[in-house]
């Protein structure tokens, strides 16, 4: 099978663009506290690759929940290395370490679990829709070592890919790994987009798995997009999304204070608005048939990020940082 999580720039054609990025989500084990780390790699067509690397820290218990940076680098200091090198920021498998300004990083990940690939068939991830691609090389990880003056033991969270040509039209993606009464083997992780092709926009398409019991259960594909539902807010959510033997009702939200904003362009930058969390409260209904119900709870345990056209909807203050641009 083809290795989907070794990175894609190095490949790209001088006249061809892409986005691409590679994040780590983790939150401790008792606090409502998080950290979404992304390094990216933005190429326009025609243009040298520009490299960032972006950290937010959540902390529901801060007086400031909420902090972000970013940080853009040069292409001369952009390189594959296991995944990624950019500036003096590091991501392999199994291992991080770098800084951005006032904060520095050194940790490993370690999973006993397969990869999670969110797209239902291999060939997939290089037809020409849909234009971003996505899998999780490291779901249910369990982390390790220091970032600022958080120790990281006991961590758990996920290390994920996706790349591309062009953003969504509008997005969301939702990752639990925290339930109640449950380990870190019991999670949610979807990505839902609608697109445009041509003067239409697609109904909203989920891809993405449900743990349970030892079991993965592969949820959504664009076969199941009548039965998807989705009524999003910029700070909540309500969706239903169904596999094979399952269905999944879920809502979510957030204090507006524990969300972010970041501009995110397409390699044409074509620009979109990114609203985040990785404090919100979650609550699942699933339903298998021939088994009992069951209710999934996370207070402050799961992730949410919308994207959407740049627009006032989402009233979240955005972060001061260009995206593909030094």
């Amino acid at each position: 099978m083809t290795d989907l999580a070794a990175p894609r720039f190095p490949g790209v054609a001088p006249g061809d663009g892409l986005y691409e990025s590679y994040f780590v989500k983790a939150r401790h084990p008792e606090r409502p506290r998080a950290f979404w780390l992304r390094h990216t790699i933005h190429k326009r067509p025609g243009r040298d690759p520009v490299g960032s690397v972006w950290l937010t820290l959540f902390d529901a218990g801060a007086e400031q929940p909420v902090k972000a940076t970013k940080e853009n680098f040069a292409a001369e200091r952009l390189a594959p290395a296991g995944y990624v090198r950019i500036g003096d920021s590091h991501l392999e498998p199994g291992r991080a370490a770098g800084r951005v300004p006032g904060t520095t990083w050194d940790f490993t990940f370690a999973t006993d679990e397969p990869e999670q690939r969110h797209l239902p068939k291999e060939w997939m991830y290089t037809a020409a829709v849909p234009r971003t691609k996505s899998l999780t090389p490291h779901p249910a990880a369990r982390f390790a070592g220091k970032l600022g003056r958080w120790a990281l033991d006991g961590w758990t969270g996920v290390v994920s890919h996706n790349w591309g040509t062009e953003h969504a039209e509008r997005w969301i993606y939702l990752h639990c790994g925290h339930f109640e009464g449950q380990d870190e083997h019991t999670w949610l992780e979807l990505v839902l987009g609608r697109i445009k092709l041509g003067p239409l926009t697609t109904p909203w398409v989920a891809n993405g798995a449900l743990q349970l019991d030892g079991a993965r259960h592969r949820l959504g594909g664009p076969q199941r997009a009548r039965a998807t539902k989705v009524d999003e807010r910029a700070t909540a959510a309500r969706f239903v999304a169904t596999g094979e033997g399952v269905r999944v009702e879920g809502e979510l939200s957030a204090p507006r204070e524990r969300f972010v904003g970041w501009r995110y362009a397409s390699p044409d930058m074509d620009e979109r608005h990114s609203v985040h969390s990785s404090l919100a409260d979650l609550r699942l209904h699933v339903r298998r048939p021939g088994r009992p119900d069951v209710e999934l709870v996370a207070p402050a345990g799961a992730t949410y990020e919308l994207g959407m056209r740049p627009n006032a909807e989402h009233g979240i203050a955005l972060q001061p940082y260009e995206d593909g641009r030094l």
